[in-house]
């Protein structure tokens, strides 16, 4: 049989970038592939040309054996090629069904498309009201709408760009059961993530980048997680190294009765959240995304105000502080979302930089901005961090998503903070961006910072985190140390209210 996708010396380039260098590789049918690279390996525009979303400069793409030119994407469903990506777009207001039908390339009458929603549902394991909105979703339940739509069309090939970032263990599993079925049915699955583990449990084979290059293809369950992580960055990966006999220090970070109140009708409020945080220790919260992180996040770093004592700083309430108060006390804070949140893209490096180190690093004198301290203090992040960026001139829209991650840790780890608090520090970027960044919040607790790490990423908080809560429908679990926690009862707690069971997930008739 002839390969379901061929590409052969695939080459795309942009202004200043090669951002693939004659790849070739091929994906058989019923075949689980994974494609794995450090960020800016070149995985996102490789998969973009193969959905139509751009071309190549040069090489060919072989569809079934025959040579093919797949112009946009609504060319690439035609042949049989879907795509989840990982930001899924959905509208919030709208059912199930309504978003589905708005991603169809064809009109299809209403209850014809929900008699396809079901038997695919059905199928697939994938239970869902079609008639429930969007907004009462958990995210795991959202994935399926969207691997639904993909469904829908066919595919002979499914293309799933880090489908488990924001998923519970339990649901991890579902989904691998789904991508088992499909491709005993001769579906190929194209996948992309930087979970290693994942890989060698799921994947028959893997294609793996390195600056935009093909530099091995392997079999993962052949290989070790540490192996292919060593490939794909081209150096031995490090070790999170800590001192042994660690101690903490008295409570540096305390928040008693912290609540808030719903900001807009999809907001999840946190309530009657308690916890403290010592000099030293790194306190993980876990959670689903949409469970009240956002407003956690936001009420300790200074965006949403609360009663002055329900946030205080080694006994000095900051409640009524704003960011910038909080900022001289001491507490610098890094949320989820970075592009036009914790960046702005239009702005310089050193501009950005100076949004938030100014008051703590001198770089505002008498209210003119001193432009030599942040540049050189933007140089030391680009440096000390590894940011691929032109310097410290560079737009922060210009950087890669992973580097510009890269970039907004280390502007805020550099300011040796009294408090850290960081939601998602390693989301979207590789293994070896990923164990640097540990490092650095590991390095920044040994010097006497309390630290608060928001994340969906379990093995990220299991290996990092001295005390773990979680966070469901805005109220935290009670804390306990991370290393007396199960996976197992972690996912549980995660789940919560939206922990699948077939009375909640069954299809109405």
């Amino acid at each position: 049989m002839p390969y379901r996708l061929e590409l052969t010396g695939i080459t795309k380039r942009f202004p200043g970038v090669l951002a693939n260098d004659n790849v070739t590789f091929a994906v058989k049918p019923g075949e689980i592939h994974a494609l794995l690279g450090e960020n800016g390996a070149g995985k996102s525009t490789l998969v973009k040309m193969i959905y139509g979303i751009m071309q190549p400069d040069a090489g060919e793409i072989r569809w079934d054996g025959a040579p093919v030119v797949v112009p946009n994407p609504k060319a690439a469903r035609k042949l049989g090629i879907g795509m989840v990506f990982q930001h899924f777009s959905l509208f919030e207001a709208l059912t199930v069904l309504e978003n589905i039908a708005l991603g169809m390339d064809a009109k299809i009458p209403s209850r014809e498309l929900e008699a396809r929603i079901r038997d695919v549902m059905t199928q697939y394991g994938l239970l869902l009201d079609p008639h429930r909105t969007v907004a009462t979703l958990s995210v795991g339940e959202r994935q399926r709408i969207e691997i639904v739509r993909a469904l829908l069309v066919d595919p002979k090939l499914l293309i799933m760009d880090e489908p488990t970032s924001v998923l519970t263990p339990q649901e991890v599993e579902q989904l691998f059961d789904v991508l088992r079925k499909l491709a005993a049915e001769g579906c190929s699955i194209l996948y992309i993530s930087h979970k290693l583990y994942e890989i060698k449990a799921l994947c028959d084979s893997a294609t793996i980048l390195r600056g935009g290059k093909l530099v091995d293809t392997c079999d993962p369950k052949q290989e070790t997680s540490r192996s292919m992580a060593e490939k794909m960055i081209g150096a031995g990966l490090k070790d999170i190294v800590r001192l042994e006999g660690r101690s903490f220090g008295q409570n540096k970070l305390a928040v008693s009765h912290l609540s808030t109140q719903k900001a807009g009708h999809f907001d999840v409020p946190v309530d009657d959240v308690s916890f403290t945080v010592r000099a030293g220790e790194i306190f993980g919260v876990a959670g689903v995304a949409g469970n009240g992180q956002n407003a956690l996040l936001d009420a300790l770093s200074g965006e949403i105000r609360s009663d002055k004592d329900a946030i205080a700083i080694d006994g000095h309430g900051l409640g009524l502080l704003d960011t910038t108060g909080r900022r001289k006390r001491g507490l610098c804070a890094v949320p989820e979302e970075r592009n036009g949140h914790a960046a702005v893209g239009d702005f310089s490096l050193s501009d950005n930089s100076v949004l938030t180190a100014r008051d703590r690093l001198g770089m505002v004198v008498m209210g003119l901005i001193n432009s030599g301290a942040a540049r050189t203090y933007t140089g030391k992040v680009i440096a000390d961090f590894a940011v691929k960026a032109l310097g410290p001139a560079s737009t922060a829209g210009s950087l890669s998503g992973g580097n510009l991650q890269k970039y907004i840790m280390g502007r805020e780890i550099l300011q040796k903070p009294s408090v850290l608090v960081v939601s998602q520090p390693t989301w979207g970027v590789d293994a070896g961006a990923a164990a640097a960044i540990h490092q650095a919040l590991v390095d920044l607790a040994a010097a006497g910072s309390a630290i608060v790490v928001i994340s969906q990423d379990l093995d990220e908080l299991r290996a990092l985190c001295d005390t773990l809560a979680v966070i469901n429908m805005g109220r935290l679990s009670p804390a306990r140390p991370t290393k007396e926690v199960s996976v197992e009862e972690i996912g549980l707690l995660m789940g919560g209210v939206h922990g699948a069971t077939e009375a909640q997930d069954a299809i109405p008739a």
